[in-house]
């Protein structure tokens, strides 16, 4: 399935998309999409749901994040060797993990908005993991268990704040539209090897990042299993795994996003996103 919420912000509806591409309104079935629904129960009862019979959702509308009341965003850095090396980083023997504002996460088409003080505005594609069970020690082993399913994310990093102004890199990646999400969240049956999915972004329809998460250094059952002997993951949070090299940053002379700026970014089989960077 690949499950998704459209409207105005605030006022986002649940839906699914069918199989031909048209969008399914779930309001009948499921008041939103969100850590209650993202049970192993919850999915196969919307699996039960026979998309032609619900409401077919006309013209053009916004579509907002997949996942509503997100209580935790949690983000792995510097999980490709080849971005490590790029931004002149020690490759981690462990899983450097930070956190990005739940405050942050908008649709996957809303605009990027630049900070006024924003001096060093970069793009991440990554590939995301939504938690659909309780999860506490969880062995490597069972991880992926505890997976409702992948979604695209855009982890925007003010690179100023995150790196140049002390303490920890939450401060770099929290702004408000630092964390576009979807199109849709996508169920793990149609995601048969998370491990071998491509990603890419384009800023002004050049190709900056071309990736895979074959090349990640700890693969999602790894991280799933590791952040989990720290905190315990509950449904609706969202795990976003790191970026493949290519990041503005990274560049020789580094090069940073602008306002008027286009970005698109995708991942095999789960979407693709645009951003416009407005200024605020």
């Amino acid at each position: 399935m690949k499950l998704l919420r459209f409207g105005l912000p605030g006022s986002e509806r649940p839906g699914l998309l069918d199989q031909d591409g048209a969008i399914r309104d779930l309001s009948s079935v499921v008041p939103d999409i969100r850590g209650s629904t993202l049970s192993g129960t919850g999915l196969e009862r919307l699996r039960s749901v026979t998309a032609s019979s619900l409401p077919r959702v006309n013209g053009n509308v916004r579509l907002g994040p997949p996942v509503a009341d997100t209580r935790h965003f949690i983000a792995v850095g510097l999980n490709y060797i080849d971005h490590a090396i790029e931004t002149d980083t020690p490759i981690p023997d462990q899983p450097v993990i930070f956190s990005k504002a739940p405050s942050c996460i908008v649709g996957p088409n809303d605009d990027l908005v630049m900070p006024r003080e924003a001096r060093m505005l970069d793009w991440e594609a990554e590939v995301a993991v939504v938690i659909g069970e309780h999860g506490f020690e969880l062995a490597e082993k069972d991880a992926l268990s505890v997976v409702a399913g992948y979604l695209v994310c855009h982890d925007v990093s003010e690179r100023e704040s995150q790196i140049h102004r002390g303490g920890q890199w939450i401060k770099g990646k929290s702004s408000p539209s630092f964390g576009p999400l979807g199109p849709w969240l996508v169920t793990p049956d149609e995601v048969p090897d998370p491990q071998n999915l491509n990603l890419w972004l384009t800023v002004n329809g050049v190709s900056r990042q071309s990736g895979s998460t074959a090349k990640m250094i700890f693969s999602f059952r790894h991280l799933i299993s590791y952040i989990s002997r720290f905190m315990a993951l509950e449904p609706g949070d969202i795990i976003t795994t790191g970026t493949p090299h290519g990041v503005g940053l990274g560049m020789k002379p580094p090069v940073f996003l602008k306002p008027g700026d286009v970005v698109e970014l995708g991942a095999d089989g789960l979407g693709q996103q645009r951003q416009t960077v407005v200024l605020r």
